[in-house]
C-alpha cells in the first residue's frame, strides 16, 4: 500500500538582501528521475519469476542537459542504483498428486479396492486416482438414460410417458425392472457402447443379455459421462441435461449415502450396490455433483471386494470426503 506523507514548517521571510542574492546565484538542474520495470519470466521449471527493478538516475548541479550528455558522468554521480524486488511465485499444481496425497489415509482392507476421480467444475481442474474397471451395478442407469434421451434427440422426438415413468423409478428408486425395461428400449449393449463412444467414454463396455449391471467401467470414465450430465459441451440438450440432473436430485433418502457424504449443499446423485454370488462380496460405486465450501465438483467413487455393503459403503464415503477436502484446500492454497 502505498501512503502519503507531508511536513510543514514555519520559515521566517529572507530579507531584501537575501533575497537578492539568491536571485543571483546560478540555477541548479532540477533532477530528472529515470525508472524502468523490468519484467523477467523464468521458465523450464513450470514456476513463473517476476522481478522489479527501479533505476534512478539523477543529473547533478552544472551537469550538462540530456541533449549533451557529459562524458565524466560516472555511477558515483547517481547512476546505476538499483533495488530488486521478487515477486510471489505461484507454484504449477499437480492434481493427481493432490489427490492421491488426499486418499493416503484411506484403505479398503485386504480385499477391496477403490479408485476415484473428482473435477471442479469452476477450474476444470481434475484428478484420477487408482485404475482397472469395475462392475457398475446400479450406476449404469445414468448411462442407460442418457442414452435414451440422446437416441430420443437423434429421432427428433420426446420420451413416451412409460419410458418417463420407468426412467423416474429407475433413478430415484433404482428400480431393476424398469432399468432392464429401458436396457431394453436402447438396444443393450450394443446401444449403450455406440452412444458411450459419443460420450467419450473409453473403458465402458456394456454387460451381456440382460447383465447391465455387469457393464464394466472405470472411475475416470464415470466422470468423463458426468461432464456429459452437468457440463456445458455436452451431446445431450440443455432440456436432455436438465431431466436427468433433476431425477438425480431426488434419490430415495434411503439410497442419498456416498458422494453426497463430502457435500455441505445441493447435490445430485446415483449410487450402485451388487454382492457377487462368485465370492459373496460387494461392488459398491457412486456418481454424482457435490456442492463444498464454495466449490462445485464432480464426483466418481468405484469400488469393489467390500466384505460387507455397510463396509463399502463407509470406504466409498470415506474416499469422497477425502478427494473433496484435499480439492478444496488445494484450490483456496492456490488461489491465496
Amino acid at each position: 500500500m502505498a501512503s502519503e506523507t507531508s511536513e510543514s514548517a514555519d520559515r521566517a521571510e529572507p530579507s531584501p538582501r537575501r533575497r537578492a542574492a539568491r536571485r543571483t546565484r546560478p540555477s541548479k538542474a532540477r533532477p530528472v528521475i529515470f525508472t524502468a520495470v523490468v519484467t523477467t519470466v523464468l521458465l523450464g521449471t513450470g514456476l513463473g519469476t517476476t522481478a522489479y527493478v527501479k533505476a534512478q538516475s539523477r543529473i547533478s548541479a552544472g551537469a550538462a542537459s540530456p541533449a549533451s550528455p557529459s562524458p565524466s558522468a560516472t555511477p558515483s554521480q547517481g547512476y546505476g542504483r538499483a533495488v530488486a524486488v521478487k515477486a510471489p511465485v505461484r507454484a504449477v499444481v499437480d492434481w493427481d498428486k493432490v489427490l492421491s496425497k488426499g486418499l493416503a489415509d484411506v484403505e479398503g482392507g485386504t480385499s477391496a479396492r477403490y479408485s476415484v476421480a473428482i473435477l471442479d467444475t469452476a477450474s476444470g481442474q481434475s484428478a484420477v486416482y487408482g485404475s482397472g474397471t469395475f462392475d457398475t451395478a446400479s450406476i449404469v442407469k445414468v448411462d442407460i438414460l442418457a442414452t435414451l434421451l440422446l437416441q430420443a434427440q437423434d429421432a427428433g422426438r420426446h420420451l413416451t410417458t412409460q419410458e418417463k415413468a420407468n426412467a423416474k423409478i429407475m433413478i430415484e428408486n433404482s428400480d431393476n425392472t424398469a432399468a432392464s425395461a429401458l436396457w431394453n428400449d436402447i438396444g443393450g449393449a450394443s446401444g449403450l457402447n455406440a452412444a458411450n463412444q459419443r460420450f467419450g467414454l473409453k473403458e465402458t463396455t456394456g454387460g451381456s443379455g440382460l447383465l447391465w449391471g455387469l457393464t464394466q467401467t472405470s472411475a475416470a470414465d464415470q466422470l468423463r459421462l458426468l461432464r456429459v450430465v452437468f457440463g456445458k459441451d455436452s451431446v445431450l440438450s440443455a432440456a436432455s441435461q436438465s431431466y436427468l440432473q433433476d431425477l438425480m436430485g431426488q434419490v430415495n433418502t434411503s439410497q442419498d449415502w456416498g458422494v453426497p457424504s463430502a457435500s455441505t449443499g445441493q447435490f445430485e446423485v446415483k449410487n450402485g450396490w451388487l454382492q457377487r454370488t462368485t465370492t459373496g462380496l460387494w461392488d459398491i460405486n457412486s456418481i454424482g455433483r457435490v456442492t463444498s465450501d464454495g466449490h462445485t465438483y464432480l464426483v466418481a467413487v468405484t469400488s469393489n471386494g467390500s466384505t460387507t455393503m455397510n463396509r463399502g459403503v463407509a470406504l466409498v464415503e470415506e474416499a469422497a470426503k477425502a478427494a473433496v477436502k484435499a480439492f478444496n484446500k488445494a484450490s483456496d492454497d492456490a488461489n491465496s
